[in-house]
């Protein structure tokens, strides 16, 4: 197999590797990690895969070390890579809603806008991001790179943070307030420009990010299927919520017909009964691995 059959794939290792590997299982790639390889394996002999850190995928894809990367939009951001986002994939550590980078300051902090920051310190690992964000609002500060344990440096080592946060705990445990936002941003899908230009490359990363995407689509998706009498198809019908048109399916006996649709799993436990009550029957429910519109 040429080089040219070869899409070198970075994973990010970190906070996001455990999710991007269950994400690309259930889209039907099984990536296995060794504790002491960065390689991971993964069951399609058409990729290759390098373990690296979410903060430089972008670097590396830009620069054609690889031809693709799994990384947040705000990375690509901090570093300035030209690089094509593929393809957008909204899920987190914890959530499944973008991340937010927060300027914050202490509690009893007199700060209470960004101009305040003037002459100011403040920590942060996002030091691109940050300098740009000041820069945009006139304001000049100092702005000094973290290691970790950023929230804690306030107010001894910093005046201010700009530090990432899902719920917002951790800034609250550290007695934080968060005076403005800089940036959202979800993970995405990114790949090298000429890359993106092969063709056999590009239809390659396209069928990735459909697979993956049909699995974000499907979350908190079910299947419902039932018998219906002809003569009560029109109240079933106008009960389902249905995600796309119901599909409805001759049955041998010309009085009834089977309807297949798509609801949200959250609906489930209230419309089954009202669907059995106007004359439903053999209702089967059943899960959504994949749903691609």
């Amino acid at each position: 197999m040429s080089d040219r059959n070869i899409l070198k794939l970075g994973i990010p290792a970190g906070s996001l590797q455990k999710s991007t590997a269950e994400l690309f299982e259930r889209a039907g790639y099984n990536i296995k990690f060794s504790s002491r390889s960065y390689y991971p394996t993964i069951d399609d002999q058409e990729i290759e895969c390098l373990l690296i850190r979410a903060q430089e995928m972008a670097r590396y894809v830009e620069q054609g070390v690889l031809d693709a990367g799994i990384t947040g939009h705000d990375w690509v951001v901090e570093s300035e890579a030209d690089v094509v986002e593929v393809c957008e994939l909204v899920f987190s550590r914890v959530s499944r809603g973008p991340v937010r980078w927060v300027l914050c300051v202490p509690e009893d902090s007199p700060v209470k806008t960004v101009q305040d920051l003037q002459g100011m310190r403040i920590a942060t690992e996002a030091v691109g991001l940050t300098k740009r964000y000041l820069a945009k609002h006139g304001v000049e500060a100092r702005v000094e790179f973290s290691w970790g344990a950023t929230e804690v440096k306030p107010p001894r080592l910093a005046d201010a943070i700009v530090e990432v946060t899902e719920t917002g705990s951790s800034l609250r445990a550290n007695d934080l307030r968060i005076v403005d936002e800089v940036l959202q941003s979800t993970t995405r899908l990114i790949a090298n420009k000429d890359s993106h230009q092969d063709a056999w490359k590009k239809t390659k990363l396209d069928n990735i990010a459909l697979m993956l995407m049909s699995c974000l689509h499907a979350e908190g998706k079910v299947g419902l299927m039932m018998n219906v009498l002809r003569s009560d198809l029109k109240n079933v019908l106008a009960l389902l919520p249905a995600l796309q048109e119901p599909t409805i399916s001759e049955l041998s006996d010309p009085e009834w017909v089977d309807v297949t649709t798509i609801v949200e799993e959250s609906v489930v436990r209230n419309i089954i009964p009202e669907l059995k009550s106007i004359g439903a029957t053999g209702i089967v429910e059943y899960p959504i691995n994949k749903l691609i519109d």
